[in-house]
């Protein structure tokens, strides 16, 4: 189990990944939508899509390709500093008593 600084709700940059599967998707940014730490891993909105066969399950129901997005490893995705809008590794810092993601790069809060 590894620790995250990654959040749901961040924006994160994709900083690496398959050139074929996602040709042009370096640099991408996306709205973190669910973290899973045990895995490592990230579900980012509009990032590695895949194409998921469904059954209707129910009468009326609609069956066919769906896209969606599946999980990719936390390591090839980057916090965007809201502030200066750069892609940016995350800093703690102890204020009052209370522990603060801040940007690397310019020091605002994150």
């Amino acid at each position: 189990m590894s620790k995250l600084n990654i959040k749901k709700g961040d924006t994160v940059v994709r900083i690496s990944g398959d050139v074929a599967k996602d040709k042009g998707m370096a640099g991408h940014k996306g709205k973190v939508l669910e973290v899973m730490p045990e895995e490592g891993k990230v579900i980012v909105e509009g990032m590695n899509m895949v194409s998921r066969h469904t059954k209707p399950r129910q009468q009326g129901d609609q069956g066919g390709i769906i896209k969606k997005e599946a999980p990719l490893y936390a390591c090839k995705v980057q916090v965007v500093c809201p502030k200066c809008g750069k892609a940016t590794r995350v800093g703690h810092k102890v204020a009052d008593g209370k522990k603060t993601r801040v940007c690397k790069k310019c020091g605002a809060e994150i």
